[in-house]
Order: structure tokens, then C-alpha cells, then sequence
């Protein structure tokens, strides 16, 4: 049995992750309006200013970097409720590869037409990732195809984690090293088990929070029982981390990694995509301000 990868392990992956053939260094940028409301700086990581509008592409795109020619000749499958499925579709068409992407029937028309347009092969199915999920493995299985997988993979953790890399890079050019916690919001677990590792092998004294809607918390629940646990249905208002359960690998790191969890509700999160609105002029989509409202209960 291969022994689990350390924080160690993981800070050379990240180290070494290539995501800048397709992903660009997203600002770090105050928040000013709500700093002073808070009376606390709150930065944001803008990771709207990805091409695909989401981080997703990161670790997508890592993933099918180390996949052999024999593997890219084949092609490459995917579950995803949409913004994976993006990074997914825009990485093949940069590697030269097919793209099969499952999506849920849920999924939002906007996602769906953006996969398209990458040139991703589109197939819907079920009501939750976890639906699309199971049908994606089948078509895997058929089709000889290789699973990228959202979150539970990690090469694609390790892509995910060059936004912790960056975060610390860029504290310097703000002017202050100081930085309290970082808030993550949680679908799978992919992008905080990135965030976690890196912060955890360099900054171990900054606190990692994951943050996840009230009716969409299988992390904090998994990781209160010690072990996953899945969840019967998911809310959809933030559609981008309904997911009933969480990675083996996720959960591993979470649970060893992550400080505390906090649940924030539907009227919390419309309330932050308009204090980032205020801030940014960008309107995020309900995952995207899932920390914002995390934030603003903790302090």
C-alpha cells in the first residue's frame, strides 16, 4: 500500500504544478468597503479573472499535464456540475485531446453552453454530481477513457494549491506578511485540501477555515464522525459545491489540516455576492461567496 502523501509531498507538487500554460495569477485584492465594516482587511482571491471564471481550471488542467500521449490519444471523461467541466473542456482543447463531460440535469444552461463552446462532448444525467458521477464512470469504463476527477485526485489538489502559493506571494507586494485565517469554501474538498497543505508546510500559524452551505455540509459532517458520510440531498442554491460526499483523499487532509468549519445559510450568502458586488463590481455565482459570508459570522 503507497503510503499518504504529507504536506511535504503535496508543497512539491504545487512547487512543480503546471497550471500557467492556461490559468493566470488571479489578484489578491482588499476588500475595502467591507474591511472597514468588518474592521478587519478581508482580501479577495479573484479567481473570476480565470478564463473559465473559476479555479477549477488549475487543477484540471495539472491533471491532464502528467496524463502519457497514450492517455491524451484516448481522451479524457469528467463529472461535474460545471465549473470543472469547463476547465476540463478547455484544458483538452489546449493538450489536443477529447473531452466527455457528465453533467447533472440541474446544471445551469450558462455552464452548459460554456462546455460546449470549449468543445467538450456534453452529456446530462441525474439530479446531483454524485448522479453524473456514477454515470461518468460507467462511460468510462466503455469507452476507455481517463476519469479527471473534480476533487479526489492529487494532481488535481495539487493544481488547486498554486492559489495558496500565489496568496502568500502577494501578502508581501500589500505590504504585510500578517495574515489570520484564510476561509475556503467546501464542495468536494479539492480546493482546500490544496490550500490547506501548502499554508500548513509554510505558514503552519494561519488558520484554514472551510466554509459550507448549512444544507450542503458533508465535510463538516464526515469529519465530525470521524469518517465520510453521505448525504441523502443537497441544496442547489449554490450549486457549485452541492455535493452528497466527499474524496477519500479530501476527507484525509481536511480532517488532519483544516482548523474549524463554519455553515452559512442561503440569505447569508445572497447578502455577501452583494457586499462582493459592492466591492468588485463582479457578481459572483453563490459558491463564490460562500467565504465572504463565512467571514463576516466569524469576526
Amino acid at each position: 500500500m503507497t503510503q499518504p502523501l504529507s504536506p511535504s509531498d503535496y508543497l512539491k507538487k504545487i512547487l512543480t504544478a503546471r497550471v500557467y500554460d492556461v490559468a493566470v495569477e488571479s489578484d489578491l485584492q482588499p476588500a475595502h468597503a467591507l474591511s472597514r465594516r468588518l474592521n478587519n482587511l478581508v482580501l479577495l482571491k479573484r479567481e473570476d479573472q480565470q478564463p473559465v471564471f473559476s479555479f477549477k481550471l488549475r487543477g484540471a488542467y495539472n491533471k491532464m499535464a502528467h496524463l502519457s500521449q497514450e492517455q491524451l490519444d484516448k481522451g479524457v471523461i469528467c463529472a461535474s456540475a460545471g465549473n470543472h467541466a469547463q476547465g476540463v473542456a478547455m484544458s483538452a482543447r489546449k493538450l489536443g485531446t477529447r473531452a466527455v463531460v457528465v453533467m447533472p440535469t440541474t446544471t445551469p444552461q450558462l455552464k452548459i453552453d460554456a462546455v460546449k463552446t470549449l468543445g467538450g462532448d456534453v452529456v446530462l444525467h441525474g439530479d446531483s454530481y454524485s448522479d453524473a458521477y456514477e454515470h461518468a464512470a460507467r462511460l468510462q469504463q466503455e469507452q476507455g477513457l481517463t476519469f479527471v476527477h473534480p476533487f479526489d485526485d492529487p494532481d488535481v489538489i495539487a493544481g488547486q494549491g498554486t492559489i495558496a502559493m500565489e496568496i502568500l506571494r502577494q501578502l508581501q507586494s500589500l505590504g504585510s506578511r500578517r495574515l489570520d485565517a484564510v476561509f475556503v469554501a467546501i464542495g468536494g474538498g479539492g480546493l482546500i485540501s490544496g490550500v490547506a497543505n501548502y499554508i500548513k508546510a509554510v505558514r503552519p500559524e494561519i488558520k484554514v477555515i472551510g466554509v459550507q452551505m448549512n444544507d450542503s455540509d458533508a465535510m463538516a459532517q464526515s469529519v465530525r464522525a470521524h469518517q465520510r458520510v453521505q448525504l441523502a440531498d443537497v441544496g442547489l442554491f449554490s450549486d457549485g459545491t452541492a455535493v452528497k460526499l466527499v474524496g477519500e483523499e479530501t476527507f484525509r487532509v481536511a480532517q488532519g489540516l483544516v482548523d474549524e468549519f463554519v455553515l452559512v445559510d442561503t440569505d447569508a450568502v445572497c447578502a455577501a455576492i452583494k457586499d462582493i458586488f459592492v466591492d468588485t463590481r463582479s457578481i459572483v455565482e453563490p459558491a463564490g461567496a460562500l467565504a465572504v459570508a463565512a467571514i463576516k459570522q466569524y469576526v
